[in-house]
């Protein structure tokens, strides 16, 4: 491959008190919570909408906000679900603890609340790089319509998902599992036309799959969708023989959101990638109004697909190396922690990475142990210690969401909704203790970051 060097001038075209760099559900919390506490706040955003894959993403399904007896969300989140309601965004349908809602209110609560806070926002901006010495950033590099230009901010916060704000600033990460294989990515979906009361598989389907079950055998809803499937995969309906579809999630009588089968060996830092991906999850929902349509009795007769996402539901690229890693092993023994920035209740949700039969008979295995083993009673969590906020080597950065310091299987469960407005909510008020006190992100009492969130509401109820 021929390298150019490549260099201009380039206006500092902002300079403020702490930069977020992505406007998912971890960089709005982030952006928020430092604006509140007198903080000038610049977030830049490639896309067109906050919210990330909950609206971009058209997945409108707030996850792992609970333990089925505490908010663990609370303090933002608690906001944005408040807001939703009262402007009349929450939807009919809730499963394994999703709380949906309507995407486009969504988008509104989420834009009114930055105004509400005077975050300065930038829609359609990329960042592009920093300017880092001795592991303090000293500018972003961003480029949008106007051409490229820089941030000088005191405090970065890095929301992309991908880490990449850490990762051109030299931070260390881990990427996928031991062979580098991350999981499936999914183009989830807005569908029109479903009659929720039946919803029930064809004749052809209870013939082939169930005729020859032994008698009195209980038959439950999960066979009847393995069964349609399977017998979709022997006519050759679907490209990939995908087993771990979700399926759709009631948001009124009339939407739902489809969270439609997988997008294999993707990976969310490579744009060739990212291309082919959503090229083939845009393809694969005809295969699924297929299915429905002609594998499930009825139903689905007057399905209709009204958008996939504007981008992609990626679930896992890189995990940014932090002061601590959050394990499995933590989320087995419900730790706590001194240094305690919220709890998570989420469950082990790790996907599959590939279609093969053998992939798939080990995740089900694994998923079968997950469930009997690992998953919590109601009120059970673990805490989320601040030290997973702060990447190795660098002074002035945070990282909040998807991309914090945890192993992959802690993974699964803090990337959702719930976990990454706690994880924004701790790294905005740590940035405002930063700024104020004139110090990094290690140089403050981890106490006086805990006063600031159990003042903001959030659920911390190991800390005085």
């Amino acid at each position: 491959m021929k390298e150019l060097e490549f260099s201009r001038n380039i206006d500092v075209k902002y300079n403020v008190d702490v930069m977020v760099a992505g406007g998912g559900p971890s960089g709005t919390a982030a952006a928020v919570m430092a604006a509140r506490q007198g903080m000038s706040v610049l977030l830049v955003e490639a896309g067109n909408c906050l919210g990330g894959s909950g609206t971009a993403g058209a997945m409108p399904g707030l996850l792992g906000l609970t333990d089925g007896e505490n908010f663990l969300a609370d303090g933002f989140g608690r906001g944005i679900v408040d807001k939703t309601r009262e402007y009349g965004g929450e939807g009919e349908g809730s499963i394994y603890g999703m709380y949906c809602v309507k995407l486009e209110i969504l988008k509104r609560v989420y834009d009114d609340i930055l105004t509400e806070s005077n975050v300065q926002l930038l829609f359609g901006t990329n960042f592009l790089d920093t300017i880092t010495h001795d592991g303090t950033v000293q500018y972003a590099v961003c480029t949008a319509k106007s051409g490229m230009f820089a941030v000088a901010a005191k405090i970065y916060i890095d929301a992309t998902g991908d880490g990449d704000l850490c990762a051109a600033s030299g931070a260390p990460f881990e990427k996928g599992d031991s062979n580098g294989k991350m999981m499936g990515g999914t183009l989830c979906s807005l569908w029109t036309g479903i009659n929720w009361g039946n919803v029930i598989p064809s004749d052809s389907v209870k013939k082939a799959y169930f005729d020859n079950r032994p008698s009195g055998e209980k038959v439950s809803w999960r066979h009847y969708e393995e069964a349609s499937l399977e017998k979709a995969f022997d006519d050759n309906v679907f490209t990939d023989r995908d087993l771990q579809s979700s399926g759709f999630f009631k948001i009124s009588d009339k939407v739902a959101f489809g969270n439609l089968g997988h997008t294999f060996g993707v990976d969310g830092t490579d744009e060739t990638s990212l291309t082919k991906a959503l090229i083939f999850g845009r393809r694969s929902q005809a295969e699924y109004e297929k299915f429905f349509k002609e594998y499930q009795r009825s139903g689905y007769e007057e399905l209709e697909l009204v958008t996939t996402g504007a981008i992609l539901g990626i679930r896992e690229t890189r995990r940014i190396i932090g002061d601590y890693v959050l394990t499995l092993d933590d989320y087995m023994k419900r730790s706590n922690f001194d240094d305690e920035i919220g709890r998570s209740a989420y469950w082990i949700d790790v996907h599959t990475s590939d279609a093969s039969v053998e992939a798939f008979e080990k995740h089900r295995q694994q998923r079968l142990h997950d469930l009997r083993y690992k998953r919590y009673k109601t009120g059970e969590s673990y805490g989320i210690p601040y030290r997973v906020l702060i990447p190795q080597n660098l002074k002035n950065v945070l990282v909040a969401g998807r991309c914090v310091s945890t192993d992959r299987e802690a993974l699964g469960s803090i990337r959702v909704t719930g976990g990454c407005y706690i994880t924004g909510q701790a790294a905005g008020l740590a940035a405002s203790i930063a700024v104020n006190d004139n110090t990094d992100t290690r140089g403050f009492n981890v106490k006086k970051l805990q006063r600031k969130l159990k003042d903001a509401g959030a659920f911390l109820p190991n800390t005085k």
